[in-house]
């Protein structure tokens, strides 16, 4: 069994409303599609996602306003996973990756020429959520991510080619591709909460944090399974434990900063700000 099998996730067990309260948003957005022929393979792509993001989303609403998330975070945080289950969708085949969540991917599944088509009906249905949220803050913070995760992973497949790299293009790919999303997540969250200027730039900066963070985590988990920037680093250092260490203690630094961002907005004996703070401590989160 793998560590990623056998970790705890707490989470699961403290958000469980709120996870249950994003499925049944999820599913009441692409039950609107259940006449297209997209609407079986759409609900194969999101079965299994962890939804950190958009749980990200909810948490950060309630954070700033200390009320319950109403529905408009609810849909926005839909987007946010559907955004995420795109890119999924095209990173597996970028990566020649076969299977995800335990499954085969979904251009194994259901073949090239459908992963692309069913990635592009998932933007228009992304398209239709923002129109519902009537907020052009939000819409723009949607196609903010997009553009960046997308610049992310050209950045990635240049520089997979590149005879050599560094750890500042290793967190810049990480800035782009990953990060991005976990910032506008966090950002929306207090957009719809209304928040101050300093509270949105606060969970801005907590979400952008804890997405590079979330990230090296990942890849430190998972570096000798997957011919990637970070296994590249890793090869270029002859495997050293040195440079093992160093990258441990750069995710412990970013996870660290990302909780005293948090900390600016919600008081600390506030259950949200536990739920979003527990978040920061991925060695206890399966991520």
């Amino acid at each position: 069994m793998g560590r990623r099998s056998i970790e705890a996730n707490p989470l699961t067990d403290l958000c469980g409303d709120y996870l249950a309260r994003i499925e049944e948003a999820l599913k009441r957005e692409l039950d609107h599609y259940s006449w297209s022929e997209f609407h079986a393979p759409l609900r194969y792509a999101c079965d299994g996602g962890k939804r950190i993001r958009p749980l990200i989303l909810v948490l950060s609403a309630e954070a700033i306003n200390g009320r319950k998330a109403n529905g408009d975070a609810y849909l926005a945080a839909s987007a946010i996973e559907l955004l995420h289950t795109e890119s999924i969708i095209h990173d597996d085949i970028v990566d020649e990756e076969n299977t995800r969540r335990g499954k085969p991917s979904f251009h194994i599944k259901y073949g090239y020429n459908s992963s692309i088509l069913t990635a592009d009906f998932v933007l228009g249905i992304i398209l239709a959520i923002g129109s519902k949220l009537k907020n052009p803050h939000v819409i723009n913070e949607l196609s903010n991510a997009a553009t960046r995760m997308s610049e992310g992973e050209m950045m990635e497949i240049r520089l997979t080619k590149a005879p050599a790299i560094t750890e500042d293009d290793y967190i810049k790919v990480l800035d782009y591709k990953t990060a991005s999303l976990f910032e506008a997540s966090a950002k929306i969250g207090a957009i719809l909460a209304e928040g101050s200027d300093e509270q949105v730039r606060a969970m801005t900066s907590f979400g952008h944090l804890l997405g590079i963070a979330y990230q090296i985590h990942d890849d430190l988990i998972d570096w000798n399974n997957e011919d990637k920037l970070f296994n590249m680093l890793v090869k270029q250092s002859g495997q050293s434990k040195d440079f093992i260490d160093r990258m441990e203690k750069l995710y412990q630094s970013y996870a660290s900063r990302a909780k005293s961002e948090l900390l600016r907005v919600a008081p600390a004996d506030s259950e949200v700000a536990r739920h979003l703070e527990l978040m920061t401590d991925l060695a206890s989160v399966q991520v």
